[in-house]
């Protein structure tokens, strides 16, 4: 039988938890880099993509539990649900909603290889 809850719904999504920073942990932690960022809606975990060389967000995921992140890019306000795979809109988090707005994409700016685009995935 197919799964009808309603994803923006899930109690594990905490709209009072802030994200943990302008970028994704561990690529800050490793000097790494990323393309776009996801926010953990559970934790306020903030990592990188599954385009991003090293897929944080979804390491996150496998990691904890925590199956719902949302976008942390300005401009798109969309969730993902890891579990169900399926993407929604769902409920405002705690601010700020996006990295800063002058923040590189790919970044951060001085860790991005010239030949950044043949290292997505």
């Amino acid at each position: 039988m197919p799964d009808t809850t309603d994803p923006r719904l899930d109690p594990s999504i905490d709209p009072t938890v802030p994200p943990s920073g302008p970028g994704c942990v561990e690529c800050e932690a490793e000097q790494g880099w990323w393309f776009h960022l996801r926010r953990c809606a559970a934790c306020g975990h903030v990592g990188c993509c599954d385009t991003s060389p090293s897929q944080h967000a979804t390491a996150h995921y496998e990691e904890t539990g925590h199956a719902v992140m949302r976008s942390y890019e300005p401009g798109e306000e969309w969730f993902w649900d890891f579990s169900r795979e399926v993407a929604f809109l769902g409920p405002t988090l705690a601010d700020p909603q996006h990295h800063p707005v002058a923040q590189d994409v790919p970044g951060p700016e001085g860790r991005v290889p010239d030949d950044w685009e043949r290292y997505l995935n």
